[in-house]
């Protein structure tokens, strides 16, 4: 890996395009190195988890809604799949970036990873995929796109915080999308570096998303920086250009939406001929809930027996990291976090709602946990108000460390007893972690899907997607239409009925 120094340029300075960040990253994208059979493997695994997660969340209103405006805008030559619906019902790629966009990412369900920012690197799947169907690409191309998306995501992560100025994390995949893209399309550097641009000039947005009453803009956000993506290389292959230098320029992105003209960033990429790896770098979710609440979700299953009689308890303080204090804690200062009518999403970065529940329940369930009269039952409500969360140095060091033996997202909880005795326990990773204690490989993979998919997927279909997706990398041109997954009319028709919009 080739570490990248990035910082804002004034219009007068000298700054060739040859060392622009846009550049050096379509640079990467057009490598046509090839990509390493254990990043093959884990790429197939993150389609299948995408798939899980989408299925689980088809017949939600966000989604139902995100794939109705797909279907208002039909292709006129090949199109795209979209999840649910017979795979001759075609739709333009970015729609259908669109629509699967929003069933991935509904449920809070898919994978992460967290450096300097916080991002879902399979969300570059869907745009990724779509053209890949529209194109007719085979799935090696498909492989190599995503492979590319990735890395350019995840590189982005380690090196740029956004969150620090309140800009929202899809600002990485915006760029991270069309790089992939190109890779897919085997383009040329010069129109990947102009779709990158105008990639991240679409993209970029206040992370308000995220923060108190949280709306379900949370799902649709992703989806937009995907279909933002497929649009710019659209334009980018049409000759149209882009801001630059966008990430450096007088009045770009770093001058005037992160540090400033003073501020340095570091973003590492990979060399000429170096393999794409960093999805190996990434982690997926045992459970439907934002991923640094993931370790106490598990740490509260782990302590319930140990506390007996939840009663009992005069007070919880989780200490834990910088980001999990002030992003799902109660260093957010948000108090939608301690309020029972909440909306899911908002719920979903509670977590002191979240380790109260899970200390109940004794787990996590994506539909259960989160119901209307969960979340509003008494003694849910005296224990949730009981809970609060505070930032601990050693937490936020782990957090931000480099070596993965010692990266934590996890917590410690100092449970206090009304008799005044406290029980004390802590985990740095989730059990679902590679360094955790059940790390998922391609079984739990296909579990979590199984589970996800029964009732809405029928066991004949649930078979054929998952031959088809361990196929994936010798599917040929054409066939990438069988990584999708068909409904019932009776299951669709489940769906909530959607309000008409303007499509």
């Amino acid at each position: 890996m080739k570490t990248h120094i990035v910082r804002a340029r004034s219009a007068a300075a000298d700054f060739p395009r040859t060392e622009h960040l846009a550049t050096r990253i379509a640079e990467v994208a057009a490598d046509p190195v090839e990509v390493t059979a254990e990043v093959s493997a884990m790429i197939v695994n993150r389609i299948i988890d995408n798939a899980a997660v989408a299925a689980a969340a088809l017949l939600r209103r966000p989604v139902t809604n995100a794939r109705a405006q797909a279907l208002a805008q039909p292709d006129a030559r090949s199109g795209a799949t979209v999840f649910g619906l017979l795979t001759q019902r075609r739709v333009s790629p970015e729609w259908a970036a669109w629509a699967n966009g929003v069933a991935v990412r509904e449920l809070d369900f898919h994978d992460t990873f967290l450096a300097a920012e916080y991002s879902h690197p399979g969300d570059n799947i869907p745009p990724i995929l779509a053209v890949a169907q529209h194109t007719g690409r085979g799935g090696a191309a498909l492989i190599r796109g995503l492979a590319t998306g990735y890395e350019i995501q995840i590189d982005l992560v380690r090196g740029i915080c956004l969150h620090e100025y309140k800009i929202d994390h899809v600002a990485h995949l915006g760029p991270s999308a069309a790089a992939g893209i190109g890779t897919l399309l085997g383009l040329d550097t010069e129109t990947i570096y102009q779709a990158i641009g105008q990639a991240l000039h679409t993209t970029t947005a206040t992370r308000q998303s995220r923060k108190g009453e949280i709306s379900s803009w949370k799902a649709y956000a992703p989806a937009f920086a995907g279909k933002m993506a497929v649009e710019a290389v659209d334009r980018a292959m049409r000759g149209e250009g882009a801001p630059a230098p966008i990430w450096e320029g007088a009045d770009g992105v770093i001058a005037w939406l992160l540090g400033g003209p003073e501020a340095e960033y570091q973003v590492p990429l990979p060399s000429p001929g170096e393999a794409k790896r960093a999805i190996l770098d990434s982690y997926t979710k045992e459970h439907s809930a934002e991923y640094q609440s993931q370790a106490p979700i598990d740490l509260a299953r782990r302590m319930r027996a140990r506390i007996g009689d939840l009663d009992q308890i005069a007070t919880i303080v989780l200490h834990t990291s910088h980001h999990t204090h002030v992003v799902i804690g109660t260093g957010s200062g948000d108090p939608q976090k301690f309020d029972p009518h909440a909306s899911r999403e908002t719920l979903d970065h509670s977590v002191p709602f979240i380790f109260a529940v899970a200390l109940q329940d004794g787990g996590w369930h994506h539909e259960r946990s989160y119901a209307p009269e969960r979340a509003r039952r008494a003694d849910t409500v005296a224990l949730w108000r009981k809970i609060s969360t505070v930032e601990d140095p050693e937490w936020t060091r782990r957090y931000h460390a480099t070596d993965p033996n010692q990266k934590a997202f996890g917590a410690r909880a100092v449970v206090t007893l009304k008799s005044g005795e406290t029980i004390v326990d802590e985990l740095a990773v989730a059990d679902a972690h590679p360094l955790g204690a059940r790390p998922f490989t391609r079984e739990q993979y296909i579990a979590k899907f199984r589970t996800l998919a029964e009732g809405v997927i029928e066991p004949a279909e649930q078979d054929r997607f998952l031959d088809a997706v361990q196929r994936t990398p010798e599917l040929a041109p054409g066939e990438l239409d069988q990584l999708t997954f068909t409904v019932s009319p009776e299951v669709m028709g489940r769906a909530p009925r959607v309000r008409e919009g303007i499509f």
